[in-house]
């Protein structure tokens, strides 16, 4: 198995790892604790028990020993009572040899004469106390011992020979300790276990520990109070577990007692514990591993499809919506996948189909054109709505016959760079009230007569409509925005959403349109008014400006203007005599030729109308054409004599225009020249007066007009 070194770098690595490392290493852990403690508190008890039974053993062993001893040291003294001499000085006869190994020795001491020293040899008797005499006197057996805390201790038991004739002498004898503790067989105590027994003074008699014994000063005390006891001690930095128990010798050996020590090594007592303790680490050790494996398993299963499903959720915030994310781990994560792949998809359409709307709602509102506003989304509703069909019908108001209301319906390109398909329909009142009283929509389903502003879809093939009424201003239907369907569509609420808001923009953008309509015949009246009030200054000029507009916009598209151009030159057109104001009408009205003041004062009408228009910033492109429209070609006209690569285009256009149509009309101080006429001087004048390229689109226009017939 390959660990990677990034298995733990995200939160939910981390936060599986941590719960399989719980799950699994904490109740082995727990369950190792409690186990050894359990069975190591076991051991101990048992340990316990088994010491206290031993010492119950040992402490019968001893005392059955020491009965026996004292039965076999009475057999010696009948022996002897049996002597006619008192004092006799010689061994006796008859002791055997299994006599001789329980005893280190055995003699007679008497008040008046020397120990006599049966067989052994038994150095520096202890002195008897008169309550011991007392006993041994009376026939009692006393059992006493000389402790020496660097030798070994002896134990001696003594009795009186004879108990009617204590003058013979009293029998002592020093029990040998290999017997008495049974150290050559090694069966007085179990294996592995420490003996030590103490005298009624609690000093060591006897114990199995080479080191010197020092055993706790509370469990000495707690033998002086209680028979049999457990308890743990420490001697040379080993620990032990121990059970004493009391012999009781008092009976019959006037003795208090003896107490029996079992100690057992606890290293001994836990020794099946250290194989535990080594195997634990191997199962830790093999249980991290196994985690280890079942966790990068488990993260790598969850981890590797989160990182997908993360990756994917990127790409989308990235608007990549073709992206799918592939997951194959045949549970909720395989699920999740697909359902990320539908979401991802329905993201992508419902994203798409916004910016589709936007786009169109961008082209719809930035064009005050009803023509290409229908245009607009005749050819892109198709990439928002999954229709077999679309049109868009508007009302005309101002052809409107008896109660019905004519209509023009707009029918999508059969083919692409084709003219939009367009029918004239009248709508019925009962229509029209159908599509007021419903705002927001009419699902309709054609069977038989279908309404008239359906009828040229219908002869299409089509039967299911989605019908979506235009409403100005609230109140006022001016259109109709239709969506066909061959069969009927399955999730029609989720297209009627987006259809109505952009019916609902396309409303906006009619109403902008049929406003910006009026104002444009608003604006174009007012300059038709402002001109003809100029022209009205004089009988001899009414018509002139309009006359001079009309000559000046055919020679602009002879020339190839753009509509914009065209528009400005109407404009300058209509005003470019508007400094006439300021002249006076004497001066306009003279018959006889004008006087060099009266000239000067005449061709100031150029500066005048450029300084009128000067406040009116949409007319900056118009201030140059009013200005110069007097200019010559050569150089030599007014109010600046400049040359024609700075006369302005518009400027250049009026002075051909605005000199033919003088010429063709009546003046005070001279009768209108000849059609012809007028046409020969401005040949004549090319490249002088006027631009030879302007003077060659007026004679266009003028065969234009003859060709014609006006």
């Amino acid at each position: 198995m390959k660990f990677e070194g990034t298995f733990l770098r995200s939160k939910v690595a981390i936060r599986i790892f941590v719960l399989f490392v719980c799950c699994a290493l904490l109740p082995i852990s727990v369950l190792a604790v409690l186990s050894f403690s359990h069975v190591t508190r076991q051991l101990s008890e048992q340990t316990q028990k088994r010491l206290h039974q031993a010492g119950k053993d040992v402490g019968g062993s001893i005392a059955e020993r020491l009965y026996f001893l004292d039965g076999e040291m009475k057999m010696v003294a009948s022996k002897l009572s049996t002597k006619s001499n008192p004092t006799f000085r010689t061994p006796v006869e008859g002791i055997s040899e299994h006599l001789k190994k329980r005893f280190q020795g055995l003699i007679i001491v008497a008040d008046a004469s020397e120990p006599l020293h049966l067989f052994g040899q038994i150095q520096n008797v202890p002195e008897l106390t008169p309550e011991q005499k007392k006993h041994i006197l009376s026939g009692g057996s006393l059992l006493f011992s000389e402790y020496h805390p660097d030798l070994s201790s002896h134990i001696f038991m003594s009795m009186v020979i004879d108990p009617q004739n204590p003058r013979r002498g009293i029998l002592v004898g020093e029990i040998n300790p290999n017997y008495l503790w049974d150290i050559e067989k090694q069966s007085t105590f179990p294996s592995m276990t420490e003996l030590c027994v103490l005298d009624q003074s609690n000093n060591i008699l006897f114990s199995s520990l080479t080191s010197p014994v020092s055993l706790p000063k509370q469990v000495l005390e707690n033998m002086t109070h209680s028979v049999f006891g457990q308890f743990e001690w420490v001697n040379e930095k080993k620990e032990y577990l121990a059970s004493y128990r009391s012999i009781f010798l008092q009976p019959a050996f006037f003795t208090p007692k003896w107490t029996v020590v079992l100690s057992e090594s606890k290293s001994d007592v836990l020794a099946p514990m250290a194989n535990f303790k080594k195997i634990f680490p191997l199962v830790i050790l093999m249980s991290l591993w196994v985690v280890l494996l079942l966790s990068v398993i488990q993260i790598r299963r969850s981890m590797v499809p989160l990182e997908k499903l993360q990756e994917g959720t990127r790409r989308i915030a990235a608007k990549d919506f073709d992206s799918r994310v592939i997951i194959k781990s045949g549970d909720e994560f395989e699920e999740l996948g697909a359902s990320f792949n539908t979401m991802a998809s329905q993201l992508g359409r419902q994203f798409n189909a916004l910016n589709t709307l936007a786009e169109i709602d961008r082209a719809i509102l930035s064009s005050l054109d009803t023509e290409k506003i229908v245009d607009v989304v005749l050819n892109r509703m198709h990439d928002v709505f999954p229709c077999d069909s679309v049109s868009v019908t508007l009302l005309d108001f101002n052809a409107k016959k008896a109660n019905k209301m004519t209509a023009r319906i707009y029918f999508e390109k059969e083919k692409p760079n084709t003219e939009t398909l367009l029918e004239t329909i009248d709508l019925t009142p009962i229509e029209q009230q159908e599509l007021t009283d419903n705002p927001e929509s009419i699902f309709v389903e054609v069977e038989e007569a279908p309404p008239n502003y359906l009828a040229p879809l219908v002869r299409q093939g089509i039967r299911s409509f989605l019908v979506l009424p235009i409403i100005l201003k609230q109140v006022v239907l001016s259109g109709i925005m239709t969506l066909g369907y061959i069969k009927p569509p399955v999730n029609i609420q989720e297209d009627l959403l987006q259809a109505r808001r952009l019916a609902n923009q396309m409303a906006v953008a009619l109403s902008n349109a049929n406003l910006m309509k009026e104002l444009d015949q608003l604006n174009w009246g007012t300059l038709t008014a402002l001109a003809r009030a100029i022209d009205a200054k004089s009988p001899w000029t009414a018509g002139h400006s309009e006359r001079v507009t009309s000559y000046s916009l055919k020679i602009g598209r002879v020339l190839g203007l753009s509509q914009e151009e065209i528009d400005t030159l109407r404009r300058g057109g209509l005003l470019h005599d508007l400094g006439k104001i300021g002249v006076p009408a004497e001066i306009l009205d003279k018959p006889g030729k004008l006087t060099e003041e009266e000239e000067q004062i005449m061709r100031q009408h150029t500066q005048l109308g450029a300084r009128i228009l000067e406040p009116i910033s949409a007319y900056a492109e118009v201030i140059p054409m009013v200005l110069q429209h007097h200019e010559r070609a050569d150089g030599n006209g007014y109010p600046n004599g400049i040359p024609k690569k700075i006369i302005c285009l518009g400027a250049r256009i009026f002075g051909v225009a605005d000199s033919f149509d003088a010429m063709t009309a009546d003046r005070p101080y001279r009768k209108a020249m000849s059609r012809e006429r007028a046409i020969e001087i401005i040949k004549e004048e090319s490249g002088k007066q006027f631009d030879p390229d302007i003077v060659k689109a007026f004679l266009e226009v003028m065969a234009q007009e003859e060709r014609g017939g006006t």
